[in-house]
């Protein structure tokens, strides 16, 4: 057959978060083990109210509309009334199968620049590059916490074609990071005085270690979208549903995404929409769960950083989520020495001595010779730390040793990587 590829798909390959995880399988069918530090999934069961919403609803067949159960739009809105201090309402409410799915639909409509502070989650730019969009990355900078500047925002508006969407992420995928409000607010002014579109994924948000999430929507309402979804402070990834909430003046917007829906995946499957009216309004369930949750985090987040920086890595505590980004340029004259010479060559030689799986900086967005890499530090079994944790006073103090072996993959994952860098 006579049949041809875009050209400009020839090159695309699979997300690498998905593709390292395919290959640790593979790795651990042939008997290794493997320090799975790739695949950021939370380790956590869904809340089991959830789980028996999802169990009622599973006779419901019909389609639903296409921006979604109004129910669910209705408790959505009222989550971020009450949880961001946002005006949405429920007609600014739009859910899809996954806030990945979303995105791309966003960028699909749109015209103009895709900006993309750096590091940054690895689907952003090949999503704008399917589309033939321009895409920009906006390299920030360790000493800043990885956190975007102002300036360095104006200078990337200068260097591209308007008009521009802006994607912000906090807590950061790939290295935990979030924003103060000052940040935050010094960011949307310069968006709103040079007519930038803001997403801001806050997928993590949920999963800020001390609960105290803000959203750059606060600061600038009527040019931000807040992007979330159930898979990472609900556990439920695979479940498949994200929303976008617009304010009323991007209405337009929201109603071109719609139509576009209409003709590419119609709908979210529908008992995944009841299910979801639960995990929205089940306020008591949702917050012991995400209490227990980011107590886990913390604990184990600290631990990593602390004994990655003891080890003379370059490294920040993580804020959120559960990543962390290791930049090892202080040991690249060893290194060097063994042709590890760029975050690629780092992980894959890692992996293959260790069996520690870490996904390199480039995937990132971060330029190739940078000794860079993502560790997801979610190798654990998160219904038996869960268990571990609700055993243990809220007053108190979760530490490792509480999880005990719970954690051992966790801990002698890092081991293997500090052992491994002073070889």
């Amino acid at each position: 057959m006579n049949q041809k590829l875009h050209p400009h798909l020839e090159q695309l390959e699979r997300s690498a978060t998905l593709a390292i995880n395919e290959r640790s399988v593979e790795l651990e069918k042939m008997g290794q083990t493997i320090y799975r530090f790739g695949l950021g999934q939370s380790p956590f069961p869904v809340p089991e109210s959830i789980v028996r919403a999802l169990q009622e609803n599973a006779f419901r067949k019909d389609y639903l509309p296409v921006e979604g159960l109004l129910e669910l739009r209705k408790a959505v809105a009222n989550f971020h009334q009450e949880e961001n201090e946002l005006k949405i309402k429920p007609e600014g409410i739009m859910v899809g199968p996954g806030s990945k799915e979303l995105m791309f639909t966003l960028q699909l409509a749109l015209e103009g620049s895709t900006l993309i502070p750096s590091p940054c989650w690895v689907s952003y730019a090949p999503q704008a590059n399917i589309l033939k969009r321009q895409n920009y990355y906006i390299n920030t900078h360790f000493s800043n916490k990885w956190r975007l500047q102002p300036g360095e925002l104006i200078s990337a508006i200068k260097s591209t074609i308007s008009p521009y969407l802006l994607i912000l992420n906090y807590p950061c995928n790939p290295e935990g990071s979030t924003y103060s409000s000052d940040e935050l607010e010094a960011i949307a002014n310069v968006a709103r005085d040079n007519n930038v579109l803001i997403l801001s994924d806050e997928i993590y948000g949920q999963l800020h270690h001390d609960g105290e999430h803000i959203s750059i929507a606060r600061f600038y309402p009527e040019g931000t979208i807040v992007s979330s979804g159930l898979s990472k402070w609900c556990g439920a990834g695979g479940w498949r549903l994200g929303h976008f909430a617009f304010p009323k003046n991007l209405y337009w917007l929201k109603d071109a995404m719609a139509s576009i829906a209409s003709e590419t995946y119609s709908c979210v499957a529908a008992p995944i929409q009841h299910a979801a009216v639960v995990a929205y309004r089940d306020k008591e369930t949702v917050e012991e769960y995400l209490f227990h949750c980011r107590r886990i985090l913390k604990t184990v987040g600290q631990f990593c950083s602390n004994a990655l920086a003891s080890a003379n890595v370059n490294i920040h505590s993580p804020s959120g989520a559960f990543y962390l980004f290791p930049d090892f340029s202080n040991h690249s004259e060893k290194l060097n020495a063994r042709g590890i010479n760029d975050s690629s060559a780092l992980c894959a030689q890692l992996l293959k001595n260790t069996g520690v799986a870490l996904l390199p900086g480039i995937e990132f967005g971060r330029p190739a010779k940078e000794l860079n890499a993502r560790i997801a530090y979610v190798n654990f079994d998160g219904g038996k730390t869960l268990l571990t944790s609700r055993k243990i006073s809220m007053e108190q103090n979760l530490t490792m040793d509480d999880l005990g072996e719970n954690a051992m993959l966790v801990k002698q994952g890092i081991e293997n990587i500090i052992q491994w860098i002073n070889n």
